[in-house]
């Protein structure tokens, strides 16, 4: 009988990430470290792209999942942002912006339903958007200063791209509600104490010990690997604490248009600018 030859896919080129494979494990680096990996919507949709491509290596069995520079990711990216009212586009403008405004959803879905393991490797910081793709990961080791927090509620737009249910997920309503609406800043240390991480080490030490743990886990027979994923999504869906709302763009849409929108985003990046180094989010 006549083997069928695999196919290797090719490796796309992206402008906002950068993507390998070498047999079981793939890397995935967001690669926009002069804005400290800020996701706006053209690394959405790369985001979205590259968990699929990643999905066409039959033997691929880890992803992990990085950021160049000082920082993971600082969120979306305030000065490109995937949403915002007065977008351009043809035919109805309101379809098009509320196509633009699931970009996030679908990149955090599409991380989160990849085949391989994806293994978060957090150092710098986690911000909004940056803290909802870790949640979308399977797994997380963070760098002991990283510094996390959620500020939509200050710039005057809600949670978005499917963050509520997964923090709601992994570490429960009340915690979710606070972090959410104070927007503060919480350490990796009680971030690991709301089971939300599963390593924090030195800064020196996060690179080494996420290629341990991906060793770890390419050295396990790959099937009851894949199976136990996908039974705990199987579990936390059954629990309907894992699934999205459809309209989540629909909400963060609505809420640009509000006028105090406007006036909270001012505050907020002014805030930012006054810190010194403006970060994103």
């Amino acid at each position: 009988m006549q083997q069928t030859e695999t196919l290797i896919p090719e490796t796309p080129t992206f402008e906002t990430i950068r993507v390998r494979v070498d047999g079981p494990l793939g890397r995935l680096t967001l690669a926009r470290p002069e804005r400290l990996n800020a996701m706006g919507a053209l690394m959405l949709q790369e985001l979205a792209r590259a968990a699929r491509w990643f999905d066409e290596h039959r033997e691929l069995r880890v992803v992990i999942v990085s950021g160049d520079g000082r920082a993971f990711s600082a969120g979306a990216d305030l000065r490109d942002p995937p949403v915002m009212p007065g977008l351009p586009g043809s035919g109805n403008p309101w379809i098009y912006r509320r196509e633009v405004g699931q970009y996030g959803l679908r990149m955090a879905d599409a991380i989160e339903q990849m085949r391989a393991v994806t293994i978060a490797q957090v150092h710098g910081h986690a911000v909004g958007g940056g803290v909802v793709l870790m949640a979308a990961c399977d797994l997380r080791v963070v760098a002991e200063d990283t510094v996390m927090f959620i500020p939509e509620v200050d710039i005057g737009i809600p949670l978005a791209w499917g963050g509520i249910p997964r923090l709601v997920r992994e570490i429960g309503p009340a915690m979710t509600k606070e972090l959410v609406l104070t927007c503060r800043r919480f350490s990796a240390a009680e971030a690991k104490s709301l089971g939300f991480v599963n390593r924090v080490v030195a800064a020196d030490q996060v690179a080494s010990t996420t290629e341990a743990l991906a060793a770890e886990l390419v050295a396990k027979p790959s099937v009851p690997v894949v199976i136990t994923k996908e039974h705990v999504v199987a579990i936390t869906r059954a629990m309907s604490v894992g699934t999205t709302s459809f309209a989540d763009g629909d909400g963060l849409l609505g809420a640009v248009c509000d006028p105090e929108y406007f006036e909270a985003a001012r505050r907020y990046m002014d805030s930012r600018l006054n810190r010194g180094p403006a970060r994103d989010e």
